[in-house]
């Protein structure tokens, strides 16, 4: 399982609503509120020559617009947002990338697969789609209260984010980026979200890590409808493999909690706890079980239905990994997927 101590942390104390504290020499940290059990995001603001470069956004709501007023009025007023990375798709990062593109004109740099995927869960609000979303949650073994709720939610992520811009600057693997006197070599990590961009100063071994890697929980590692047969936890497993290789002595700057060191420490205790997160759901799969079955074994306390995507789509990819290592074996009976021991 996961150390039982956080992640040493670094730097200032945490920001407040509206505050901007410098982490390092011209990084400032930003700390914007969700409407979530995991109730923040951090964003970061980079001297950028005259102006600043903005790693992600915030979530689409009027709560983080108003932050983002305040924060132009006041701490960043010095200098134009002249650049907006986000790093990947999910609402709490591109949330507001639209609307901050609008307002200050800077141009936005994403991976492309995070952008394709942003363009498309913001458009695709049609039945088909959401026919195909009940499939899947179906097939996993949900019942019919839970489908219900999930119909009646519909295109949940459209209403989370703004518009994605329609023009963007695609970020690659391997990409160098100069941002004020600084070099960052673009990181792609996998399974959290298709090509997350994580952002390395060979320089300062200090890494903006996203969602990637977090100082006190892991990130989530989900199986979504539009991908029901994928494994993202053997790409997740491999990209904090890759992690693992930048020096010892690397600073973190996550998305979640707080600046830490430890880099390898923190991959090691990740690759640990989900070792043991498979073999729990092995034990839990010694007969003919759904996913639905399993996810009330690994997460007995769901809490709603914004939970109960994330725990299943977490679940599902401990399924899919021991299928795919030959220990689980799947198959379909009465519409939904049930899994047993393979041979």
């Amino acid at each position: 399982m996961l150390r039982p101590q956080p992640a040493p942390r670094y730097g200032p104390d945490t920001p407040r609503a509206a505050e901007a504290v410098e982490v390092a020499d011209g990084i400032l940290w930003l700390r914007f509120p969700l409407p979530f059990a995991l109730d923040h995001v951090n964003l970061w603001a980079l001297e950028d020559g005259a102006g600043w470069t903005i790693v992600d956004t915030g979530y689409g709501d009027d709560r983080s617009r108003t932050l983002w007023l305040e924060l132009l009025d006041g701490p960043l007023r010095a200098r134009r947002i002249q650049r907006l990375i986000v790093t990947h798709y999910h609402p709490d990062h591109v949330g507001l990338a639209g609307w901050l593109q609008e307002r200050t004109g800077a141009p936005l740099w994403m991976p492309e697969p995070e952008w394709l995927m942003a363009r498309l869960l913001h458009a695709d609000a049609s039945p088909s789609a959401l026919a195909t979303a009940l499939d899947f949650y179906t097939k996993a073994g949900l019942d019919e209260r839970q489908l219900a709720t999930l119909e009646a939610d519909g295109n949940v992520y459209a209403r989370r984010i703004t518009a994605p811009p329609r023009t963007f600057q695609p970020i690659r693997e391997g990409d160098l980026l100069h941002i004020g006197g600084r070099r960052f070599d673009v990181l792609l990590g996998e399974g959290h979200a298709p090509a997350q961009a994580c952002l390395f100063s060979a320089e300062e071994t200090l890494l903006l890590s996203a969602d990637q890697i977090l100082p006190r929980i892991s990130p989530n590692v989900p199986v979504w409808p539009q991908t029901p047969d994928a494994d993202p936890l053997a790409r997740f497993v491999a990209s904090l493999k890759r992690l693992r290789r930048l020096p010892e002595a690397t600073r973190v700057l996550p998305s979640h909690d707080w600046p830490f060191e430890d880099l390898r420490g923190r991959i090691d205790a990740l690759l640990v706890f989900h070792d043991a997160r498979l073999e729990e759901t092995l034990e839990a799969a010694r007969g003919p079980v759904t996913g639905a079955q399993v996810l009330g074994h690994l997460f007995p306390n769901v809490a709603d239905i914004h939970q109960l995507r994330f725990a299943l789509g977490e679940t599902l990819a401990h399924l899919n990994r021991l299928v795919a290592q030959d220990r689980l074996a799947r198959s379909v009976r009465d519409g939904v997927w049930r899994f047993e021991p393979a041979g």
